[in-house]
């Protein structure tokens, strides 16, 4: 007759297991498991002994506040003879005596969260399961170590932004293992409107990495619940802090959890991407940061982007393109779709349309979109347009009458993400969509019922148009811009041509003229070319320039002879001057270092309330060290500080650094250091 044994007090065992589920970096204090994978603790029994065959243990794992079999949220076993990764189980794992090593493992599709696990009468343990991207059996399964080390295990990485011809690497502190972190991401799981309509289902949901990916797409922006962060895009961030303001994703999170789950303000896409990619890799989910470069946002659903121009080549409505946006990329299997459709999966947590009556998107698969497969789950007509979208350019004349205008703009360019191991750009626009005019590319647009793009226009034999720009363009500097017109005919032309420049957001919001020129007569013999400059004083930019550094270049030529029009746009991002950081001491674990850190002032005026800030996983804290100036910095001056930071971990970490001032604000830079044992 079995037996059942009789506990008197346990080890979790927490720094062992911790280690060897790749969770030890949230510390070593509690359990932190992944499914799909054994654990061990030791039992110490009140009386008697284990003996092989004989003793019984009754075990019962549950997660959620109403457990169920039904759900999935509730699993009874005993003990076996063996481990079974294929469902909750238990051996023993020691030989007989008054202690046991007994070893549990999950099912491999378990719900994650946390749990408390039951042993007989008396043995009450509480644990939190996560996502086991180590683990075959699981959805997030990934097989490459250098992978996995950097889409789940990375804390820190780089976020592109700037525009497609000048992509600018920003770093970002991830800290998905700093402390209190993963009980904030759990936490936003349980705020998720369908979790308190119905929390046994929602947390039998938890099994699932799609369903949980839709989750943190819509919880991460405030729009329909109470979500992390509110967007703004327009006019100033009074009651909050600018988007550019951020260097991670730590104060965010630890700000949401402060202010009783009211949002923090305020984001923009690179900062919703991040922190979806936060807490997908503190779920144990992969998941990586990617920029699309002059991304659609095609609001009626037809795969066409509108412009109308009028007579001076200003726009007067469009539907947006913006300078860049960015989303995140899950890696999981697709057990819902046709096979050949797991991988990398795109959720965009940025509000913009809504998907079945909540601002979220995705995921969806990246070889959907490349394949043009726009049935598929979830939102695939919207991803597909922000990357492969037609742009249509109107004229609109004085008289009312409209004329098409041949423009150059293509969306979805550079598509871009941090590569494994470095800090360069990685370009995965291949990921997306053939190259253009390739049959594939037809074949995919075909499938997409969008016939547009099937017109492949000739190259024009005509006038061409073109903007070109300096090498060398920095903010606080003045320079020129040329628009460069060539006439390929075998006439004279006599043309009009406008060429202007404002500032512009990165989504694309126009704002204040920054130069503007209108040439009545612009006369070419046969094959000649002419070079327009085009002034740029940082006395009229400057003050008008918004936090992206962004100016709209738009140039108009009007052939007087044909009446036909064409159209080149193009944005141009101001470089702001380098942080140049300087480790002082040898960089050892628990030891205190000094960063160096100086700035040299780029603007003909002088700068007040100077202000340098660091952050870095396993550097800082887990805080924000901030040093303020106490003096003016002139012209040409350098800004220079020493602030005091000790790691607590050794490795390759990345030290974020932030400058801001009363004229020259939200600079970033970073410094990789190798932290000795």
């Amino acid at each position: 007759m079995a037996t059942a044994l009789d506990i008197d007090h346990w080890d979790l065992e927490c720094g062992f297991n911790n280690y060897d589920h790749h969770t030890d970096l949230n510390g070593v204090d509690r359990l932190i498991v992944r499914r799909g994978q054994p654990f061990s603790i030791s039992l110490y029994l009140r009386s008697g002994s284990y003996q092989p065959g004989v003793s019984s243990l009754d075990c019962i794992a549950e997660t959620g506040p109403q457990p169920s079999e039904k759900y999935g949220t509730r699993a009874c076993f005993g003990l076996s003879c063996n481990i079974d990764t294929s469902c909750w189980s238990a051996a023993v794992i020691s030989p007989a005596g008054d202690m046991v090593a007994l070893s549990i493992c999950s099912a491999c599709d378990a719900p994650i969260g946390r749990y408390t696990l039951t042993l007989g009468q008396s043995a009450r343990i509480e644990f939190i399961l996560l996502f086991n991207p180590w683990c075959p059996g699981d959805a997030v399964y990934m097989d490459n170590e250098q992978s996995l080390s950097e889409y789940v295990l990375s804390q820190d990485g780089i976020i592109f932004r700037g525009n497609y011809k000048y992509p600018i690497p920003t770093p970002w502190n991830f800290g998905q293992f700093e402390s209190g972190i993963l009980d904030i991401c759990l936490r936003i799981l349980d705020m998720n409107p369908k979790c308190l309509r119905n929390p046994g289902k929602d947390c039998s949901g938890r099994r699932n990495p799609i369903y949980v990916s839709r989750v943190l797409s819509a919880m991460v922006n405030c729009n329909d619940d109470k979500g992390v962060l509110l967007g703004k895009w327009e006019g100033g961030y009074e009651g909050g802090v600018s988007p550019l303001f951020w260097r991670g994703s730590l104060e965010i999170l630890r700000n949401w959890e402060k202010q009783a789950c009211q949002p923090v303000r305020f984001g923009q896409c690179w900062v919703f991407a991040a922190v979806a990619c936060s807490v997908s890799r503190a779920l144990g989910i992969p998941c990586r940061v990617v920029t699309n470069y002059l991304s659609a946002h095609d609001s009626n659903n037809n795969l066409v982007i509108e412009r109308i121009v009028n007579e001076n080549g200003q726009l007067i409505h469009k539907e947006m393109i913006w300078n860049y946006h960015c989303w995140v990329e899950s890696w999981m299997t697709r057990p819902d779709l046709k096979p050949d459709f797991n991988g990398w999966q795109a959720s965009d947590p940025t509000p913009q349309e809504k998907s079945e009556g909540v601002y979220c998107c995705g995921p969806v698969p990246l070889k959907a979109i490349k394949e043009g497969e726009l049935t598929f789950k979830y939102d695939a007509p919207f991803v597909f347009a922000e990357v492969n979208a037609d742009v249509v350019t109107f004229m609109k004349k004085k008289d009312g009458s409209t004329s098409n205008v041949t423009s150059t703009t293509s969306v979805g360019q550079k598509i871009s993400t941090k590569s494994v191991g470095s800090d360069t750009r990685e370009d995965i626009t291949h990921l997306y969509k053939y190259p253009e005019g390739s049959d594939e590319e037809r074949e995919a647009f075909k499938k997409a019922n969008h016939q547009n793009k099937l017109l492949q226009q000739k190259p024009d034999a005509g006038l061409q148009l073109s903007i070109k720009v300096t090498s060398d363009m920095k903010k606080g500097c003045d320079f020129d811009v040329f628009a460069v017109v060539t006439n390929n005919t075998e006439s004279e032309k006599t043309c009009r041509l406008v060429f202007g420049s404002c500032v512009v957001s990165y989504n694309g919001v126009l704002g204040g003229n920054c130069g503007f020129k209108d040439l009545l007569n612009v006369a070419l013999s046969p094959g000649a070319e002419r070079r327009v400059p085009l002034r740029l004083n940082y006395s009229k930019y400057g003050v008008q320039l918004t936090e992206d550094n962004l100016i709209r270049l738009a140039a108009l030529l009007q052939d007087y002879s044909t009446g036909e029009a064409k159209l080149a746009v193009r944005n141009i991002v101001l470089d702001n001057p380098e942080i140049k950081v300087r480790i002082l001491g040898e960089p050892k674990e628990n030891r205190k270092l000094a960063a160096e850190i100086t700035l040299k002032n780029p603007l003909p005026e002088p700068l007040d309330n100077c202000c340098f800030s660091i952050e870095g996983a396993n550097l800082t804290g887990g805080c924000i060290i901030s040093e303020r100036l106490g003096c003016t910095v002139g012209p040409g001056e350098e800004a220079k500080v020493k602030i005091y930071f000790t790691p607590t971990h050794s490795g390759l970490r990345k030290l974020v650094v932030n400058f801001d001032s009363n004229k020259l604000g939200h600079v970033k830079g970073y410094r990789n250091v190798i932290i000795g044992k």
